[in-house]
């Protein structure tokens, strides 16, 4: 499997996949007979999952401003880093988060929304920040939970997102280089033990903060050189710190022919207990909204253009792909133009008139959790009934069986039935409805955990 830096390019798609319960009845000479009623999991109310990914925000430091001179001090030959970062703005304000937030909230985006907890080493978001007032900094958290956690996982994109902090001491390493910049950093194998302590030393400080967290991001390449390790300690201090049902991270950008499922890593089935697993959440687009440093003019087409019929997100829809398009915080703020947010909305538009019955906006978490289900849950057929076995619940688990059914169905948990209200199409597909076509029922309802039948 080919992964892609989130610095370099991408572009991606395949054919969505999903875990089928299909049963074939052979006669005694081996021939194939009719197919017996067998049940296959869909998208979530078979809509593709479509989700917003930003890196590089936090409480009102423009991370561009402030991340610029550094990386400029440890990669002193690149010309990236040479830009005017001292005439950019140093904050990005609360006003823009919260119009960002409501015009997200009123058409429907969901995603994941860094939150640096030490960002650029200006200060501690659970202590202070130099330059800006307690009160500054406290109303700026209670944005964030009150305008962006509804509809938007947090993360830690880890401590600083520069330089390497020591532990021990909470202070920067004192070398300034490639090897002690976040990232690029381990440059050599460590434990998962370390990179564990390193995951939850962030996520205790947004702990701190009163921001949940059921995921990481990572800062570039963070990680590169230990992948496998890396997994395994989100799922770790996720578990550690946040008591996480269902770990998940972001790092990778799928491209080309590549998938943009989510992939379960490090799974480990305990009998009798509920599995332990990390999912693996990747970004299917590049950024194209303004980049990193808010520097750059948005290519807001290359996601979808003012029709939807071209763009790298209308072909991971078309395809029945998940559809997660990725940006940088100083790029919606462009530098306080915008420009970046307008060209975002103009592709929201675009994406929501034309695919408002095939997509769901989802979190991050949403997506992992309904992957997980759909992998993990077990489908297996008795008279007028599917039996389910799921380690994990979830909402909007979608089924579909091989040939309509004959009455209308219910879900039956703990003893007590449920009946599903008919809808007259797909689009109408929400929690507790089924829908009739010629060839099938679609069946949509919150899984519970454990066992439970739908029977008919």
């Amino acid at each position: 499997m080919t992964v892609f830096s989130r610095r370099g390019f991408l572009q991606h798609s395949a054919t969505a996949s999903g875990v089928a319960a299909l049963l074939i009845d052979r006669g005694a000479s081996g021939s194939l007979r009719q197919p017996q009623i067998g049940f296959r999991v869909e998208d979530p109310r078979t809509r593709v999952p479509a989700s917003f990914i930003i890196d590089d925000s936090t409480c009102l430091v423009n991370m561009g401003h402030f991340c610029m001179p550094q990386f400029a001090a440890a990669w002193p030959d690149r010309p990236v880093y040479r830009k005017p970062w001292n005439t950019w703005p140093r904050e990005i304000p609360d006003t823009f988060v919260r119009e960002f937030a409501e015009w997200c909230a009123a058409h429907g985006v969901k995603g994941k929304y860094s939150v640096v907890p030490n960002p650029a080493c200006v200060g501690w978001l659970d202590r202070g920040l130099p330059g800006w007032s307690r009160r500054q900094l406290q109303d700026s958290l209670k944005l964030i939970r009150n305008v962006m956690l509804p509809n938007w996982d947090i993360h830690p994109e880890m401590i600083t997102h520069t330089r390497v902090i020591d532990l021990k001491t909470g202070r920067p390493l004192a070398e300034i280089g490639p090897a002690t910049m976040e990232n690029s950093y381990p440059r050599t194998k460590v434990s998962v033990d370390y990179l564990a302590s390193y995951l939850a030393y962030a996520l205790r400080i947004l702990k701190n903060c009163d921001l949940p967290c059921e995921g990481v991001t990572t800062p570039g390449g963070f990680g590169n050189m230990v992948k496998s390790e890396l997994s395994l300690a989100a799922q770790q201090a996720l578990r550690d710190v946040y008591q996480t049902e269902i770990p998940h991270y972001f790092k990778y950008v799928r491209g080309n022919d590549e998938s943009t499922e989510p992939v379960l890593e490090h799974l480990n089935k305990k009998n009798g207990n509920t599995p332990e697993l990390t999912v693996n959440v990747p970004a299917g687009t590049g950024d194209w909204f303004g980049g990193w440093d808010g520097d750059r003019d948005p290519e807001g087409p290359r996601y979808c253009n003012a029709d939807a019929s071209a763009g790298r997100m209308v072909d991971l829809i078309e395809r029945g792909q998940p559809a997660v398009m990725l940006c940088h915080w100083p790029g919606m703020y462009s530098q306080g133009t915008k420009r970046g947010f307008a060209a975002f909305q103009g592709v929201v538009t675009a994406l929501n008139t034309k695919y408002r019955d095939r997509m769901q906006w989802m979190k991050l978490s949403e997506i992992a959790r309904y992957w997980t289900a759909r992998t993990l849950t077990h489908l297996g057929m008795q008279q007028n009934k599917v039996v389910m076995q799921a380690p994990f619940a979830c909402p909007n688990f979608t089924i579909s069986s091989n040939q309509p059914l004959g009455s209308t169905p219910r879900l039956i948990y703990n003893n007590r039935a449920m009946q599903l209200r008919e809808v007259s199409q797909s689009r109408q597909l929400e929690s507790m409805t089924f829908v009739r076509t010629a060839k099938s029922t679609i069946c949509c309802f919150a899984l519970p955990q454990g066992r439970s039948e739908l029977a008919w």
